[in-house]
């Protein structure tokens, strides 16, 4: 089954509209490389500036938001729903990152409802999911995976998991200069897709799988080169033009 490899900037907490706007001079050029190398590009910006982004996005480049409310709509006081994003053609929402698991209280019981709700609206869930430094050293990743996505994909159909994408992240990795080997990061992506073969038998193979963690352009080609992995949830590497045109150039 061949999966076309997907990069996808976070922008976390970042950039106003007229930031991003600057960036999206570029994404013409982006999109045409990404083109040429036979895979698909986006950025997720804040909330703030996804309409913004989306009026300047080419052909195929995909905006997403960074977070959803699992709700269409009602008293949910500072809060998005799949709706309103649909409603702005944005097609893609990134559910349970980390530090919203960590500073939010997010859990993949919680990332379910919203990945259902999303599924509900045609839009394209990013699922998160990822292990801490004590887990990792414990050697208890998998199984501290595995649970995370159980939990998310409850209740799915075939048809609805394969159009779910998940992002593999360990949490020690983020932010920090630091990432797993690319042993490592294919290891437990492969786990990941065993785990989704057990629900969801050999539709499993048509789920991408993303790498985060510390991804830059001089790792990018090594992580992508893993028959497991799909692409990457890139962070502080996507917030400039040129870092995000050179992980482009590197993927492949």
């Amino acid at each position: 089954m061949s999966r076309k490899k997907f990069l996808l900037g976070n922008w976390k907490m970042n950039k106003v509209p007229s930031e991003a706007l600057s960036f999206m001079e570029k994404a013409p050029e982006m999109a045409a490389l990404a083109s040429k190398k036979g895979i698909e590009i986006g950025v997720a910006p804040t909330f703030l500036c996804l309409e913004a982004v989306k009026a300047k996005a080419p052909k195929g480049f995909v905006v997403s938001a960074q977070n959803v409310n699992e709700h269409s709509s009602g008293a949910y006081t500072g809060e998005v729903s799949p709706l309103m994003l649909r409603a702005i053609g944005i097609d893609h929402a990134i559910i349970g990152h980390s530090e919203r698991r960590e500073y939010n209280g997010e859990t993949s019981k919680a990332c379910n409802l919203k990945i259902k709700a999303l599924l509900a609206e045609g839009l394209t869930p990013v699922y998160c999911c990822g292990e801490s430094l004590a887990t990792y050293e414990a050697g208890e990743t998998v199984d501290f995976v595995k649970t995370q996505i159980e939990e998310g994909f409850a209740d799915l159909t075939k048809e609805e998991a394969k159009k779910v994408v998940v992002a593999y992240e360990p949490i020690w990795a983020i932010g920090t200069g630091k990432s797993a080997s690319k042993e490592d990061a294919e290891k437990t992506i492969s786990a990941i897709r065993g785990v989704l073969k057990e629900f969801f038998g050999e539709t499993a193979e048509e789920i991408r799988i993303l790498y985060g963690g510390s991804v830059k352009p001089n790792n990018i080609k090594a992580y992508l080169a893993c028959p497991d992995i799909d692409g990457a949830l890139v962070g502080g590497a996507s917030l400039a033009p040129e870092s995000f045109m050179e992980l482009i150039e590197e993927s492949v």
